[in-house]
């Protein structure tokens, strides 16, 4: 059944069109916004045996035909999925994972892909609303709708929807997913926004999103199929009440070792000895079918003992009150040749983060469906398997070292100083090296701490810190610096980073409906607090950046030229600033306007490229001598190269200060003499003397040779050679108006 359903927001039309496209899907849905067209499809198919976890991939793919264009590189066709894709992948994934049912474990794929992109309006939020709108149309079970919002703050108004180009100018930028009576998901980033302005922008996404839900619950009505049925697995609860009796006493004890490893270790051995006993009670014929459940029911009791110890007693796993932070501890400069370095330690969270300093030539390109880009700040996050005390394989980023080192550049991107204050390219990078909870606030920073010691002048330092929320009916614990288990056992997570005056990140992820904002507000309040501590041991090891780079970095002086003089810098097929390259030893970065950036880590060799730079485009001046080099020689007098490219004439009435009827008599050409500027005119045309350097001729000094000299000049030299053509003369470069050959590269 073809159905087309939208609704106004943002003050553009958002359709959904379900029934012709992708028919074999469990549910497709086609979501318009703008020109920007994603198509969104839910499959779900059979349980695979043995699994312990639920099997849902979500996939986000951008077309480059949806912008009109051909993949770059030589396999013309689309590849591995870019940063900016996954990150979308993961905005959808957080939110729809805990909607499913509990047990539910057949592998189950979502697909948003992008088949057209106006170039306005972001296509990420689509593929989230479109999720949950083919989920909820498909016989897949799942307890939704939500639909995802981007809300951003331009010129102090909120925006719901925005463009690329609002979201530019916004000090506020989120992605929220919500539902009826739920927000679910935030992540973004903002200027030092205030906490409240942050709850505002949340309150009025959740508003907004309220126009979309009810859309789609109104297409769920039209074309929405029966949701399969399905009855997760259960344990008999006599079973269940013989679990509890057995372990739930030994789990208050156990959940309390502060040590993570003996904390694992201790409860490995309770579980073996339940599963020890359980086997023996119920028999070796019973035991295979139930041995994975019992195990499940271990881990629920775990989850019950330790909400309960937290929200009852007051009392967390490592004996920390609800607000109070871990341990911290900082050190700078540990790793003598890079650039910068710190190491960050919190609790049983580790992480060594180094900065490095580049030029232009560094930066990354983006090559996404709005254009070409070029990226000049970049924080890559790794989290290697011993930092857990696991082995895996060792391959690439994965999604949530992906996720988390996006989340840790957003936090303090926006301390950056502008290209014009420090014309480098910075790369950090966060090596996790122990992780207990927050290993990506560890990354934030040490990022931060990392770039002061380098000599990056950031504009202010930033902190980030992990909170989390359990809720047991009336009862709140809001935990400030979460474990690794409280992470999982909780209700809500979140991740607040900012300066001492605001919010520059945030990403939460949200379990439980109706979270009021009273408790949003004690939440990021508390957050602040703890940030603000962080902040105080973070300068008590490193209070500024460094006056000055790492003398390993390389130096970047910069000057400027004429752009007009571009061409002579770069020379002819860039053999110029090649040959600079190779005679230095210097990175050269030329820009359209005429800014040149130098850069090495020999001072000595950025000098000796100046001086050659300076050489090039320096310009005559009335009054200067000058070593040059006759280059021509003609009826009327020579041309001489006195600077780089650059030619004057030197008349044959002032070569000498006896009359010169021929000039080849006097001067050769290739031969190096002295002169000096007498004049340049409008149009830029330099004249030489050689006879002002020159002694006067013997008997004639004085008065009489002053008179006979200022004769010469008022006489002026002749408008036609002897040949009657007009002299030639001027630059190099500018005979016929055309300037010399040699292409530019092109620029970005």
């Amino acid at each position: 059944m073809y159905v087309r359903e939208s609704v106004t927001i943002g003050g553009r039309q958002l359709t959904f069109e379900t029934g012709r496209l992708a028919k074999l899907a469990h549910g497709a849905v086609l979501v318009t916004y703008g020109e920007s067209v994603v198509l969104v499809t839910a499959t779900s198919t059979e349980e695979r045996p043995g699994l312990d976890f639920f099997p849902l991939t979500c996939e986000y793919v951008e077309k480059t035909y949806a912008a009109g264009k051909i993949p770059g590189g030589f396999f013309k066709r689309e590849a591995r999925q870019r940063d900016y894709e996954i990150l979308a992948c993961r905005l959808m994934d957080r939110p729809l994972r805990p909607l499913f049912p509990e047990g539910y474990k057949k592998d189950t794929q979502v697909i948003a892909t992008v088949l057209s992109a106006d170039r306005v309006n972001p296509t990420d939020v689509l593929g989230l609303t479109g999720a949950s709108v083919a989920l909820s149309i498909s016989d897949i079970p799942w307890d939704g709708p939500l639909c995802g919002v981007r809300v951003a703050r331009v010129e102090g108004e909120l925006v719901v929807y925005p463009t690329f180009e609002q979201s530019a100018k916004a000090d506020i930028d989120v992605v929220v997913a919500v539902t009826k009576d739920a927000i679910v998901m935030v992540e973004g980033g903002a200027d030092e926004c205030s906490e409240a302005d942050l709850i505002d922008a949340l309150m009025f996404a959740h508003r907004e999103g309220q126009k979309v839900i009810e859309l789609i619950e109104k297409l769920k009505a039209a074309v929405g199929k029966p949701k399969r049925e399905f009855t997760a697995a259960k344990l008999d609860d006599a079973v269940k009440t013989r679990i509890a009796g057995l372990v739930d006493a030994d789990l208050a004890q156990a959940c309390v070792i502060k040590e993570k490893k003996k904390r694992y270790e201790r409860y490995g051995e309770l579980k073996k000895a339940m599963a020890d006993k359980l086997k023996a009670e119920l028999g070796e014929e019973k035991w295979p079918s139930v041995e994975k459940l019992v195990k499940e029911e271990f881990e629920e009791r775990k989850y019950h003992v330790v909400r309960k110890m937290v929200t009852v007693e007051r009392k967390r796993i490592d004996g920390r009150d609800e607000r109070t932070i871990r341990p911290v501890s900082c050190e700078v400069g540990l790793l003598p040749r890079v650039h910068g370095s710190a190491l960050f330690q919190r609790g049983e969270t580790q992480a060594i983060v180094t900065t490095t300093l580049g030029t232009s030539t560094d930066e990354q390109k983006i090559d996404a469906l709005t254009g070409e880009s070029w990226k000049q700040f970049m924080l890559h996050y790794n989290f290697p398997p011993f930092s857990t005390g696991e082995t895996k394989p060792m391959r690439g980023p994965g999604r949530r070292e992906i996720g988390h080192g996006a989340l840790a550049e957003r936090a303090v991107s926006r301390m950056i100083p502008g290209h014009e204050k420090f014309p480098y390219t910075i790369r950090v990078v966060s090596e996790t090296l122990e992780s207990n909870g927050s290993s990506s606030m560890a990354a934030v920073c040490g990022a931060t701490m990392s770039m002061m010691d380098c000599g990056v002048p950031i504009k202010k330092p930033v902190a980030g810190i992990a909170m989390g929320l359990i809720k047991e009916g009336d009862k709140i614990a809001i935990l400030s610096d979460i474990l690794g288990d409280e992470d999982h056992l909780g209700d809500m997570d979140f991740k607040v980073c900012g300066t001492d005056r605001g919010v520059t990140a945030i990403q939460m992820d949200i379990k439980i409906a109706g979270l009021e904002r009273s408790i949003l507000e004690r939440a990021l309040d508390q957050a602040r607090e703890g940030r603000l501590h962080i902040l105080g041991k973070m300068l008590a090891t490193l209070a500024e950046p460094r006056a000055e780079i790492n003398k390993w970095a390389p130096r970047i002086t910069t000057l400027k030229v004429k752009p007009d003089q571009i061409r002579i810098i770069i020379g002819p097929g860039g053999k110029t600033i090649k040959g600079i390259v190779d005679q230095t030893g210097v990175a050269i970065d030329v820009e359209d306007d005429g800014t040149v950036n130098v850069a090495s880590a020999d001072s000595a060799a950025v000098l000796k490229a100046i001086e050659i730079i300076k050489g090039l485009t320096a310009e005559p001046e009335v009054g200067q001598i000058y070593t040059g080099t006759v280059t021509r020689i003609v009826d009327f007098g020579a041309f001489v190269e006195i600077l780089p490219n650059k030619e004057a004439l030197l008349h044959v009435s002032e070569i000498a200060h006896e009359r010169v009827e021929s000039p080849g008599d006097v001067l050769k050409e290739g031969e190096t003499i002295d002169v000096k500027v007498i004049s340049i005119d409008r149009e830029g045309k330099t004249r030489l003397s050689r006879r002002e350097l020159l002694p006067f001729p013997e008997g004639e000094e004085g008065e009489a040779a002053r008179e006979r000299i200022q004769r010469a000049r008022e006489a002026g030299p002749p408008s036609r050679d002897r040949g009657g053509r007009p002299p030639r003369g001027g630059d190099r470069g500018d005979r016929g108006g055309r300037p010399p050959r040699g292409d530019r590269p092109r620029p970005r």
